[in-house]
């Protein structure tokens, strides 16, 4: 996998980051089918109301904002900066603990408590924002943009 992204243009550090994304992301939908999800259109439903909740926007909506919606079997995340991905991962890392404590066992219980570590990074997002002074959802497509300054 690490192979994959450096010929992709990432920078190691951005390799680090991308690859414990890909853990995290792996150990909630490990949680998820513990709990019965097995259909691909269910972790996508899950998927999005953490989405919705951290960031205000359906993965279909983010890849639009990032004019990614007409490349074929684009990944988001992997157009993602730094702080949309650390965003990204907090949503999904407090969603394990979520199910990990409350075990839930119908899919509306778990989607409810996707929404609820999604909200969680949507809370510390919006401050970070705040404090920032620009928003963490951006236009940049991170590959795009890094290729063109030279860098990662």
């Amino acid at each position: 996998m690490k192979d994959l992204y450096e010929k992709k243009g990432y920078s190691k550090d951005c390799i680090d980051k991308r690859l414990r994304g890909i853990a995290i992301r792996q150990n909630l939908t490990d949680e998820w089918k513990e709990r019965g999800v097995t259909e691909q259109k269910d972790f996508s439903i899950l998927t999005a109301e953490i989405s919705k909740a951290t960031f205000g926007l359906m993965p279909s909506e983010y890849k639009d904002h990032k004019n990614l919606d007409l490349k074929p079997n684009v990944n988001l995340r992997d157009h993602m900066d730094d702080l949309e991905l650390i965003f990204t991962m907090l949503g999904e890392r407090v969603t394990t603990e979520l199910t990990q404590k409350e075990k839930p066992e119908t899919f509306t219980k778990i989607k409810t408590v996707a929404n609820r570590g999604g909200e969680v990074a949507g809370v510390a997002r919006k401050k970070a924002e705040e404090e920032l002074g620009r928003s963490v959802v951006n236009k940049q497509n991170y590959l795009d943009k890094s290729k063109e300054l030279g860098k990662e």
